[in-house]
């Protein structure tokens, strides 16, 4: 459980930089290929709404494989999980190869992180084991 919490912890953090992206924070170099530096163009701050959306909904997927929350049919999780830590190995791999040195450098280490958590949340490592009767 504390893989998860921790999962979802970082993930607020990453909703709250989005949040300020999309309401016109300068940090267009952190986000986004790091093409834009200061307040993102229109499309992008879009984006970084979009993406707010689909965080919750990841960390929602985590907290339900961790059995802090019921949400979601039996197995979905289990399945969705896998799904999301290869997402986040994406996004290791695309903010490793960034052009934009504060990118990859800010974002690189937060992306490893949550892929290992993920990994983590997948394998079901420290969770507590389901038995049927």
């Amino acid at each position: 459980m504390i893989a998860a919490l921790a999962f979802v912890a970082l993930l607020c953090l990453l909703v709250m930089f989005q949040l300020a992206l999309a309401f016109g924070a300068p940090w267009g170099q952190f986000a986004w290929g790091g093409q834009n530096k200061g307040t993102l163009p229109v499309g992008y701050r879009i984006a970084s709404a979009v993406s707010i959306l689909i965080y919750s909904f990841i960390g929602a997927v985590a907290l339900d494989k961790a059995g802090v929350i019921e949400l979601f049919p039996a197995g979905f999780s289990d399945i969705t999980m896998w799904v999301v830590f290869g997402y986040l190995v994406l996004g290791v791999l695309m903010n490793a190869i960034s052009r934009s040195r504060p990118e990859r450098y800010a974002m690189t280490p937060v992306a490893l992180v949550l892929a290992v958590l993920a990994l983590l949340l997948a394998l079901g490592v420290g969770m507590p084991q389901q038995f049927s009767g």
